[in-house]
């Protein structure tokens, strides 16, 4: 099921995550244009801290559809029973054929007399790896989460100074990482769109100006040859 405008529609019609501690969740949105137009989208949340959303912004050809991934940052405990009150909003309105995807303009949301902007909102969903999510499961949960806590206290009460600043490291290290990954990753979306729309502009342009290069040596060299005096025996 999903939720639908004069614009575009968007499945599902609620974030699913499957949650865990300590790992990071994904969950894809599908974006469709259901009108002859070039239509602008962007995605909001109320917790931008908590969710890595890739693309959060873009345009969809007439008729044609796009794929959003949202990653919920790795959590450090559950949720009060399950429950998330986090929020997405979707916005979108129609754009010029010739808006680049990349460069979308900062006021084309911006909500004007002339402008119609649809909007759409969507509630997540936090599930269980086992796929239960009633009681029992929530507060074995919490047990182990409880027991688990109090086992890593009482290594850290026994670990000396130089042992704990390592694990402290160890964890921001791998923090940068994950960060490095994902800023990767948003370079390499940013590179395959621009290589689809203007690889074959710059393939174009690329050889013309080696052509015309390689044409400027031959004329410098024959002007130089048919320039050079002849040799007088």
């Amino acid at each position: 099921m999903g939720v639908g405008g004069t614009l575009i529609s968007v499945y599902p019609e609620e974030l699913t995550f499957l949650f865990e501690l300590d790992k990071p969740c994904y969950c894809n949105l599908k974006v469709v244009n259901n009108s002859e137009h070039h239509v602008a989208f962007k995605v909001k949340t109320t917790s931008p801290r908590k969710y890595f959303v890739r693309p959060n912004a873009s345009i969809v050809q007439p008729w044609d559809s796009c794929t959003i991934t949202i990653t919920l940052q790795a959590q450090k405990e559950y949720p009060p029973d399950m429950q998330c009150k986090d929020k997405f909003l979707i916005q979108s309105t129609k754009v010029a054929a010739s808006t680049d995807m990349d460069e979308i303009p900062p006021d084309t949301f911006n909500k004007e007399a002339d402008k119609v902007i649809e909007e759409m909102k969507l509630k997540v969903v936090y599930t269980l790896p086992s796929g239960g999510s009633d009681d029992s499961s929530v507060s074995s949960l919490g047990s182990r989460s409880f027991k688990a806590a109090s086992d890593d206290l009482t290594m850290l009460k026994n670990a000396s100074i130089e042992e704990i600043q390592t694990i402290q490291r160890l964890k921001d290290e791998r923090d940068n990482m994950l960060q490095q990954n994902q800023q990767m990753q948003r370079e390499l979306d940013v590179l395959r769109r621009r290589r689809s729309r203007k690889g074959d502009t710059g393939f174009s342009l690329t050889f013309a100006a080696f052509a015309g290069l390689i044409g400027v040596l031959v004329g410098l060299m024959m002007s130089l040859i048919f320039s050079s005096p002849p040799s007088t025996a």
